[in-house]
């Protein structure tokens, strides 16, 4: 998650240790994991919370789902599945008003004012 190497974590306890003392680093170490367990019950009771008021047909909801990078990534997925390109011939181009597609073989426009 946070993507922190075992040097960065050996900088960060020695910081602590410099500003803490070690005599205080054990309490705080114990708080900090206090907060960490805390923050995770927070999270599953809002996790429970939220199934409960949706439903049944709701219980085998994650909040991974509720991402939205996730829920495009499975749409599209799906659409790939869905779409039919099994078929030999080649998926129909859109084409613009004004505009022709290219014969085989025929060699695209080129301007040199524009490249």
């Amino acid at each position: 998650m946070f993507d922190v190497g075992l040097s960065e974590f050996a900088v960060l306890a020695l910081v602590a240790v410099f500003v803490f003392g070690p005599d205080k680093l054990p309490e705080l170490a114990k708080q900090a994991a206090q907060l960490v367990r805390r923050m995770r019950a927070l999270a599953t009771n809002a996790r429970d919370e939220l199934r409960a008021e949706l439903g049944p047909e709701y219980a085998d909801l994650e909040l991974r789902d509720l991402d939205p990078r996730a829920i495009v990534k499975r749409h599209i997925a799906e659409a790939l599945e869905d779409d039919d390109l099994d078929d030999d011939e080649p998926a129909p181009r859109p084409v613009r008003r004004g505009q022709r597609p290219l014969l085989d073989g025929e060699v695209p426009p080129y301007d040199t004012d524009a490249t």
